[in-house]
């Protein structure tokens, strides 16, 4: 029977991975609805550069990203030797992140036109608030555990600083990023709305998936080292080293579900005026 309810117990903690995975899997239909209505319009000279320069920025940005996640890399050799090689992935996936991150924060205002008076959208038209608050709740229960973690000394300072600096950092730009996509006016042109819309669309997905992955896995990898580890504990539990295994194991699939998600925004927003001629 405890064999039973471990099994049970395991399956349900699983539960919140597949259903964030198939929140974002959804996603993708809000991408091709965004992707569609920019490919079957024309927009204005303005619009046409602003996606130029937008994609441009993206990559030089996400470019410093990835020389941050070398510098870092190139740090933990300095520290530890041949004890960091197993860090060197983890390390260069942060810098890459928060490269996102960061290109999406600190993004130039298109130079068109405005509405006047100015209109904004709201942001349940361009991202589910499921994804969004599951973001914010992932990065509250990562801080939890690795204090809590840190406090039973389970951890090492560097180890629990890292842990708590980098999903913050991660939500602080992601939070920053989306009041800048709710306080910026439309555009006056009808039609670069849908450029607009596309950007303020993938600039949400971004920001969420990038601090979702940057709380899941380093989430499921404290779980998962503290289910397995006797010492860490307490006896007189049976199902409590269940649990722990079982979300460490559904936190690090979903984190990689969604990375996977991720990649698919990172094209930027492209317009084909010869979608028209057909």
């Amino acid at each position: 029977m405890g064999r039973l309810i471990a099994v049970l117990l395991f399956i349900a903690v699983l539960v919140p991975g597949v259903l964030l995975a198939r929140a974002w899997g959804l996603a993708a239909g809000r991408r091709a609805v965004a992707a569609g209505g920019v490919e079957l319009a024309e927009p204005t000279s303005e619009g046409t550069r602003t996606l130029q320069r937008q994609a441009r920025y993206g990559r030089r940005v996400r470019l410093l990203g990835l020389l941050l996640g070398v510098a870092g890399v190139i740090g933990s050799v300095v520290a530890l030797a041949e004890a960091s090689v197993f860090l060197w992935i983890p390390i260069l996936g942060a810098g890459l992140l928060l490269g996102v991150l960061l290109a999406e924060a600190t993004r130039p205002r298109p130079r068109w036109a405005t509405s006047a008076p100015p209109r904004r959208p709201r942001l349940g038209d361009l991202i589910s608030g499921w994804l969004l608050w599951t973001m914010r709740v992932v990065i509250a229960t990562q801080v939890a555990v690795t204090v809590s973690l840190w406090r039973d000394d389970e951890l090492t300072g560097p180890v629990a600083w890292a842990a708590l600096v980098v999903p913050v950092v991660a939500w602080l730009l992601a939070e920053i990023a989306l009041l800048r996509v709710l306080v910026r006016p439309l555009p006056a042109q009808g039609a670069d709305v849908p450029v607009d819309e596309a950007l303020r669309t993938w600039t949400a997905h971004l920001v969420a998936a990038a601090t979702t992955v940057l709380g899941l896995l380093p989430l499921g990898t404290l779980l998962l080292r503290t289910g397995i580890d006797p010492d860490g504990v307490s006896e007189g539990y049976d199902f409590l080293p269940v649990a722990l295994v079982a979300g460490g194991f559904s936190a690090l699939a979903a984190g990689v579900a969604v990375t996977v998600f991720l990649l698919t925004w990172l094209r930027p927003v492209r317009s084909d005026s010869r979608a028209l001629a057909t």
